[in-house]
Parts: structure tokens; sequence; C-alpha cells
């Protein structure tokens, strides 16, 4: 996932594989013998897991892994996990296998596994109609302003990339969508499938995601490293759901919108 101290992160997952314990994984027979399988969910990336009213975990990753089971033939458990964590859960067999914003990368491959891809997530640009941009290359001048969160990522990318550009910083997301709303700036850069629930706020706003987006991440479910018997049979789980429009109907249920950039199911797939 697109968000602060991403290189950090990426130090701490290089340290992770020289230091994690040889893995426990639970083998594909050994998840299904025991009737359930266990399933890492962070509740601090809404809507892919969060706390409901009655404090259990829910959202797009639960419902996903809901499915999973299902075909398993289990019950699912799901255990919460943190960005820090989640990987060594895995990596130590604590958990069969990690969801929440899992982006497939060579530094995170080194410690676990990654499976077919489950969803993606589009870094672009949020404006408005009566701005004429298509894609972000165009946005390099100084008569652009860009409403950022202090502190994120896509500060330093426009920093590097839009030098012309004017930056806006503001404290959070709410604040930077109403800022937009609001006219105030001329566009924003960040991950835009979890910006619907702040564009709902303004639903008066004629809002546009430009067509073109700065990049694409793949989200994947993470195992572990001798869990190839699970990771095998998750693929072709993954291939149906994406095959049955499962996903899309999930993705739709909980984020209001499309996937902005669809995994594409091929035969390879």
């Amino acid at each position: 996932m697109f968000r602060k101290l991403a290189l950090a992160g990426l130090v701490a997952v290089t340290a992770l594989a020289a230091t994690v314990a040889p893995s426990a994984a639970r083998t594909l027979d050994e998840v299904i013998s025991s009737g359930v399988v266990r399933v890492g969910v962070n509740p601090t990336l809404p809507p892919l897991g969060k706390f409901d009213e009655t404090n259990e975990i829910v959202g797009f990753d639960v419902d996903f892994a809901t499915e999973i089971a299902k075909m398993l033939g289990v019950t699912l458990e799901v255990v919460q996990v943190g960005s820090p964590d989640r990987i060594p859960f895995v990596a130590s067999g604590k958990i069969d296998f990690v969801m929440g914003a899992m982006t497939r990368n060579p530094e995170r491959a080194k410690v676990i596994d990654f499976t077919v891809p489950a969803h993606t997530e589009v870094l672009g640009i949020l404006t408005t109609e009566d701005k004429p941009y298509t894609e972000w290359q165009a946005m390099n001048t100084p008569d652009v302003t860009f409403v950022q969160v202090r502190g994120s990522t896509p500060v330093k990318f426009i920093e590097e990339n839009l030098p012309n550009a004017q930056i806006t910083l503001l404290d959070n997301y709410p604040d930077a969508v109403r800022a937009l709303a609001q006219g105030r700036g001329t566009a924003m850069i960040d991950v835009m499938d979890f910006m619907r629930e702040h564009m709902d706020r303004h639903a008066n706003v004629q809002w546009k995601i430009v067509e073109t987006p700065v990049d694409i991440y793949y989200c994947a479910l993470g195992v572990a490293k001798n869990a190839t018997g699970l990771k095998d049979w998750l693929n072709v789980a993954i291939f149906e759901m994406h095959r049955r429009g499962t996903t899309d109907a999930l993705w739709k249920k909980w984020f209001g919108m499309d996937m902005i950039a669809p995994v594409q199911v091929t035969p390879y797939f």
C-alpha cells in the first residue's frame, strides 16, 4: 500500500529476512484437516478491514477470505494484524495467509511468498471535471496546485517529478479533499481506491480521476515460503473468484465503486 514511511518499511522487511525463524506453516492438508483457516486482517485500513459497532473485524478482506474458506470447506478464523507484524505472523506460521493491501515486491518476496493478485491499488490523481488534465505528466506547471497530506509519500513524488507545480500541505485526508471540493487546489495524488468515502462527503462536486494512472500496485495474499501446496490452491481459488465476478462484487460492496484497474483474468493467470 502506498503509505507513509514506505522506504522504512522496505528496510524493515530486508532486516526481517535475515532474522525470522524457519516457518512452521501448515500444509494444505493440515489446514483442511483442522477445519479452520487462519487469516491475518489489518482493521486499520478501511474498507479493507475495520472494526464494526460490535468490535468485530469486517471489510473487503474478511468477505474475500470468507469466500476462500467456503471453497476450502473450512471455517474462517480472522486474526488481527498490523503493518509491522503481518509478515512475521505469516513467516512464523501463526496465520495461514495474510491480507491487508499486501503489495507484491521483491523485498517482501525474500521473506514470504505471494499468490496471484487479489486486487489492485491505483496511485492516481483526483481532480474535478472542469479540469482538462488526462495524464499526470501534463501537470508540471506553476498554475497547478496539489493538495496533499503532510508527510505522505506522494509529496516526495511531486517534488521529484513535477517540480514546477505548487504544493499545499494539510494534516489529513478529509481536510485535503475538502480543500479540493472548495476549489482551493487543482488535484491530489494518492491511492484513488480509498478516496470514495471522502469524495462522497461532497456529493455536489463533479469529481474526476485522471484517466492515466501514476502507477498500479498489485496486492496478493501472503503465504509462508514452505506453503507451496496452499499457495497453489489459493491461486486457483483467486482465479475462480475473479472469473465468476465475485471479487468485483465484493469490491463494489465495500468501496462503493468498481475497481479502477481490475485484475485481468487470463488462462495463464
